[in-house]
């Protein structure tokens, strides 16, 4: 009889490291799905630059540094498309305030401002910063769970017992980026 209930305690354990294995593996295949939602959305970002720089540089012809610096933070985010989420956070913070002053600076044209090609390619990169910033909640919300689960008992056991690591966050490292408008009603 003693046997018996050790069996079934035995039992009930391994099914519980099983559940809470599986556990950590579905945490870790959103992860990688997250991820990779980002991804995409970085690389259509990437895609569409050249056709928007060709429509400014006809426009902005003597706004050479601000087109060079959009170009130079672009080839930057494409190199680093196999870094981490912490360098490639760092990387497309770069190409976002390159192209925030891009657009910045074309406030200057009216005839640039007025263009059918650059009001296109304005409201599809904002479209694809929308994506961006969807698919970056989702990442981190994933990132959280994986997280929680590595480090609460008892999955953390069955954690460090595979190999299950913590996640990185896909974060805005630009404080600028992180701060709350002032805005004045007057």
């Amino acid at each position: 009889m003693e046997w018996i209930v050790i069996l079934i305690l035995v039992v009930a354990i391994g099914g519980y490291v099983v559940v809470l294995y599986n556990g950590l593996v579905r945490n870790r295949q959103l992860v990688a799905e997250g991820w990779s939602g980002i991804d995409v959305q970085l690389k259509r970002r990437t895609d569409l630059i050249p056709n928007l720089m060709e429509t400014v540089k006809g426009y902005m012809g003597h706004e050479r540094e601000t087109l060079e610096a959009v170009t130079q933070a672009r080839a930057a985010a494409q190199a680093g498309a196999a870094a981490g989420p912490e360098e490639r956070g760092r990387l497309e913070g770069m190409l976002s305030g390159a192209l925030g002053r891009l657009l910045a600076v074309a406030e200057a044209y009216p005839d640039l401002k007025a263009n059918t090609n650059f009001l296109d390619f304005q409201a599809a990169l904002q479209t694809i910063e929308d994506e961006i910033q969807m698919a970056r909640r989702y990442y981190n919300g994933t990132v959280r769970n994986l997280n929680i689960a590595v480090e609460s008992f008892p999955s953390n056991l069955v954690a460090n017992g595979f190999g299950f690591t913590k996640a990185e966050y896909f974060e805005l490292e630009n404080e600028a980026d992180r701060a709350v408008p002032n805005v004045s009603f007057r």
